[in-house]
């Protein structure tokens, strides 16, 4: 399997297309209701790109190996955090926009745990790599292209509020 790309963090609203909404809501629908387990397939390409992120995950449950994280409870509470997260940006698509200050939130509450912003391209990968293997021979360039769009928009936000964070506890 090829590696993917890095998603590209620079994207505006204006090229996500109908077409590009259209694909990418219904991909999300074809994985189904539940969506931990996609969760858990993305979590665990994540943590074989960045091992070291396993680190950032500090439950009951030891979290020195992939396994023993993926099989927490607390782990599995934050795998369906994620997915509501994408859940939000899909059923938000024709305004996005309207996700920003969750979003900017989102990117706070990340750089104080840690969490760095080179971590969001490598987690925009486990993402594109598991609707790969979710979707088989759905998945399309197009598709990947739709997703690398929207993912953009949400990253961006994330990473100002990120940054507004880092400001802020410099202070």
């Amino acid at each position: 399997m090829r590696r993917q790309c890095a998603p590209s963090l620079s994207v505006s609203m204006e090229e996500l297309s109908g077409k590009d909404k259209q694909l990418i809501r219904d991909s999300w629908e074809r994985l189904g209701k539940n969506k931990v387990p996609h969760g858990i397939v993305m979590f665990t390409r994540l943590f074989e790109l960045d091992p070291a992120l396993l680190s950032l995950f500090s439950y009951k449950t030891e979290c020195s190996v992939a396994p023993d994280c993926l099989s927490s409870p607390e782990f599995l509470e934050h795998v369906t955090k994620v997915m509501v997260v994408i859940d939000a940006a899909v059923s938000h698509l024709d305004d996005l926009h309207s996700l920003e200050d969750f979003l900017m939130n989102l990117g706070k509450k990340h750089q104080a745990v840690g969490v760095k912003t080179h971590s969001f391209t490598v987690v925009g990968e486990a993402l594109l790599h598991m609707l790969q293997c979710s979707l088989g021979a759905s998945y399309t360039t197009a598709l990947r292209q739709a997703w690398l769009n929207m993912y953009g928009v949400v990253v961006s936000a994330m990473t100002r509020g990120w940054a507004v964070n880092g400001e802020n506890k410099s202070d």
